[in-house]
């Protein structure tokens, strides 16, 4: 995941960067479902600025528990060094 800080004014910002690595176009379209529920599940620990979230094959297999842990300790990870 790559962060760019914004204004407190400014809402945040989520997109998504999935390569032909993660499969065909239905495997990327599941993978970026599953990101969004999790990222959906996790929205107040966004902040204002830009999210891209990236992933390889595993977005898809791994089970849903353990892609929101990641999640969320990425979007920590995120806070914390913004500031």
């Amino acid at each position: 995941m790559r962060f760019l800080p914004g204004d407190a004014a400014e809402r945040p910002r989520v997109a998504f960067a999935l390569g032909r690595n993660v499969g065909s176009a239905v495997h990327r379209n599941r993978a970026r479902r599953r990101l969004r529920a999790a990222i959906a599940a996790h929205s107040e620990q966004l902040g204002p600025g830009a999210y891209l979230f990236g992933g390889g094959p595993d977005v898809v297999t791994v089970p849903f528990p353990i892609l929101e842990r990641a999640v969320s300790e990425l979007l920590d990870a995120a806070r914390d060094g913004a500031r």
